[in-house]
């Protein structure tokens, strides 16, 4: 794409400085300087760090993003106090060699390493990333005491680094890694250091090209920090080499990017194999925004949420790319990610987009809450509704329930059944035995978003949802469930309005808290259909049982079979 009139003067509205001076003084009520750390409302997820509740907490690596961002100020005012903070930092590392922690830090100064658990060795990359930017971009103005901390720091996370050595299915930890040890390398003379930075790049690049996607499948979270880690990364290196890596893993990302937007949502169009928020709010908002230089608008430029690690990070969406965040084609994404793709094993992405809606789907997957195996989003006049499964266990995604599709277009069949060798709120931290205590179990279709105008009607055979100008049919060919079997209650969709807002349930259980033995159970599956494109009346999925315990399932009498479900649970 050529460059307009229009992309300059967007362009020349852009002053990142004044965006970065701005972060710092809004970060000026949280600076501590009695500990010279950053002070942060305390969030968890609910693994690693022990504390339970606090108000507030002192974050190492948010400290060290704070001190980095004073430095790229340049305003001599902030000099001494992001000096402070690297020095307190640095001095909270583990130097211990004997120590298996050796090299890396704590998330919180309130939580020493020996209370986590477990620690994060995580925490070498994200604390180390920072040290050595603020080495290659500021070295010259350390005091020499403080610079050589810091290079001794930085030697401990680099060893830390390759020590751990993960491997290119970790895709972020793969990208920072490498950052860390391969700038390190460069700026302190280290041939050892910066060959492991160059060595675990190529893996993620060769491991990336086979598959022609991050093992983190259209993460808007995952995908937002490869494009930031590997965008500084090619910014800070001087080898030719490292540069032209990085160029091609963002161009394949930001490929990927583009073609997941939906325009008439302002939305990341689905599947998301890790997803934190199911709408796209500030930080994600505000990074499209940036990156296209305003091809995407959501603020006023003076507004951004602007984040410090932005800055000289290079970040931009290539021009090729930008048409597709505007143009409001219809399209699909078919897209293999993971398992064997010859042999029949593989497992693929689909998303499909029109002007009005977009729908994407798995072919297999899990319900952990991180995931989003079936997600649409629909205008419903001008703002999103998002349309998202769930199997919800005592109110918490359940991990043990199995989802399988076949996405044709804007229809997916879909069936679930269940797994006795996972897990419950996480898919192997905390395996079930195929055996639960529950007070609740269902499945919901959560409908999110600008629900004012929505209607939904449910019957004995599904629903019919109408969003903006789109009809959505949600229709169901097979449920059997016979754990704690309720004779009042079939199996059926209900809409039900609360404090989660509008949704659609098929109640598996609900009643005093009891017990439930998945492997005992007779029968336990569901074949659905989420239609959005007005099915052909009298059209219908062949479902039938076979005799080796499987539902098969399948398009049509004449056609393949799509997937199968196990009817009786048992180990995956």
């Amino acid at each position: 794409m050529k460059e307009t009139e229009t992309t300059r003067n967007r362009d020349a509205t852009l002053d990142e400085r004044a965006m970065l001076i701005r972060k710092m003084e809004a970060y000026e009520e949280r600076y501590n300087p009695e500990l010279r750390l950053l002070r942060s409302p305390f969030s968890s997820p609910g693994y690693h760090t022990t504390i339970r509740e606090a108000e507030f907490i002192h974050s190492t690596r948010d400290s060290l993003s704070y001190a980095l961002g004073l430095l790229d100020t340049e305003l001599e005012r902030y000099e001494q106090r992001a000096f402070g903070i690297i020095g307190k930092v640095v001095s909270l590392q583990d130097t211990d060699r004997s120590r298996d922690t050796f090299g890396i830090w704590s998330w919180f100064y309130e939580e020493p390493l020996a209370q986590m658990s477990p620690p994060d060795w995580n925490w070498a990359d994200f604390c180390g990333s920072r040290l050595v930017q603020a080495l290659a971009r500021h070295g010259h103005r350390l005091p020499e005491a403080l610079r050589e901390d810091m290079i001794q720091a930085i030697d401990n996370a680099c060893e830390a680094i390759i020590r751990r050595n993960v491997g290119p299915d970790y895709t972020n930890i793969a990208i920072i890694g490498a950052l860390v040890t391969r700038i390190a390398g460069e700026q302190l003379g280290r041939g050892d250091f910066a060959e492991y930075g160059l060595q675990r790049l190529q893996k993620l690049v060769d491991y990336t090209r086979v598959r022609g996607a991050f093992q983190e499948y259209n993460s808007p979270v995952y995908t937002y920090i490869a494009i930031l880690e590997l965008s500084k990364l090619r910014a800070e290196t001087a080898d030719p080499l490292v540069k032209g890596l990085c160029e091609e893993l963002l161009d394949l990302t930001w490929r990927s990017v583009a073609g997941h937007y939906h325009p008439a949502t302002g939305q990341w169009s689905g599947p998301h194999a890790r997803c934190y928020e199911t709408l796209l709010h500030g930080q994600g908002r505000a990074f499209l925004q940036l990156t296209t230089r305003g091809a995407v608008r959501f603020f006023d430029w003076a507004e951004l949420p602007y984040e410090e690690e932005w800055y000289r990070s290079g970040m931009e969406c290539p021009a090729a790319y930008l048409g597709c965040f505007t143009d409001p084609a219809v399209k699909e994404i078919r897209q293999w990610y993971e398992g064997e793709e010859k042999n029949g094993t593989g497992r693929y992405a689909v998303t499909f987009t029109t002007p009005q809606y977009s729908i994407g789907s798995f072919t297999h997957s899990d319900f952990w809450n991180q995931r989003r195996p079936l997600l649409a989003y629909i205008d419903n006049s001008g703002s999103p509704v998002y349309l998202r499964l769930r199997c919800l266990h005592d109110g918490y995604d359940y991990c043990s329930a199995r989802f399988k599709s076949r996405q044709s277009q804007g229809e997916v069949l879909f069936g679930i059944d269940f797994i006795t060798n996972g897990g419950d709120t996480h898919p192997n931290l905390d395996p079930t035995g195929g055996v639960i205590e529950a007070e609740d179990l269902r499945l919901m279709l959560e409908i999110g978003g600008a629900q004012e105008g929505v209607t939904v009607q449910a019957g004995e055979d599904g629903a019919l949802l109408v969003i903006g100008d789109t009809e959505v049919t949600l229709t169901t060919w097979f449920a059997a469930f016979s754990a704690c079997p309720d004779p009042k209650r079939s199996l059926r969709w209900e809409m039900l309005r609360d404090e989660r807002g509008l949704h659609l349930d098929m109640i598996l259980y609900s009643g005093p808290r009891t017990g439930i033995h998945f492997a005992k159970l007779q029968q336990a599956a569901f074949v659905f259909s989420l239609d959005l494109q007005r099915p052909e009346p009298g059209s219908q999925p062949l479902v039938e049982r076979s005799g080796d315990g499987l539902l098969r399932v399948g398009g049509s009498p004449d056609g393949p079979q799509d997937f199968s479900l196990s009817l009786v649970p048992g180990p995956a």
